[in-house]
């Protein structure tokens, strides 16, 4: 059986697509790149941004279609864009929450799907007001938030992640829900991420 064809398979492309347009929304809405290193699109009906510079669309969508394999086994709990300041503290981090259910059975409602993850790219220009405003001198990467680490040695897909040296806040941060969906079989929550008033400063 193609693992692609079922499910879990189907929905981790859906996903992993849907990822790499939010992610280069998320980073075209911080104005960390000139806007015309993006272009207008369309995804799924809704006017998007697309990276234009050959090296920031790699690393986007590289990034992202990485975790496709390890999406589809389920080992996946968090993805994350991390924007820090020159000492690698963060300053903001927006997360996208992911659980895909494995033991989902039924045949994939692709459409209902495409709607549901549809609200995100509308919600997620609504919610600048939320974000904060970057240095000049900022820096920016996607992690992943593993269940359960990838066995490097087993897989040639888990060699393209290495460990991540951006340094972890010390109080629980800030949180400010953005957007979430829960639906067969996917739930996805998007939410920011702030350092607590009282973190200590760098």
């Amino acid at each position: 059986m193609d693992r692609n064809r079922s499910p879990q398979g189907e929905t981790a492309q859906i996903l992993v697509e849907f990822l790499e347009v939010a992610i280069t929304s998320v980073v075209f809405l911080k104005g960390v790149y000139p806007s015309g290193a993006f272009e207008r699109r369309r995804y799924m009906n809704v006017v998007v941004q697309r990276a234009r510079h050959p090296e920031l669309q790699q690393y986007i969508h590289s990034s992202v279609n990485g975790l496709l394999p390890f999406i589809q086994k389920g080992l996946v709990e968090r993805v994350a864009v991390i924007f820090s300041g020159s000492n690698n503290v963060p300053i903001e981090r927006f997360v996208f929450k992911i659980n895909v259910n494995q033991s989902y059975g039924s045949k994939l409602e692709e459409a209902d799907l495409a709607f549901s993850l549809k609200s995100f790219l509308i919600k997620l220009p609504l919610s600048q007001s939320l974000m904060k405003v970057l240095p000049p001198d900022c820096r920016w990467e996607i992690t992943a938030y593993f269940r359960s680490l990838p066995q490097s040695g087993t897989s040639k897909d888990a060699e393209i992640w290495v460990p991540t040296d951006t340094q972890q806040w010390q109080q629980a941060p800030l949180i400010t829900p953005i957007k979430s969906m829960s639906s067969e079989p996917l739930g996805v929550q998007l939410y920011l991420e702030h350092p607590s008033l009282s973190e200590p400063k760098a």
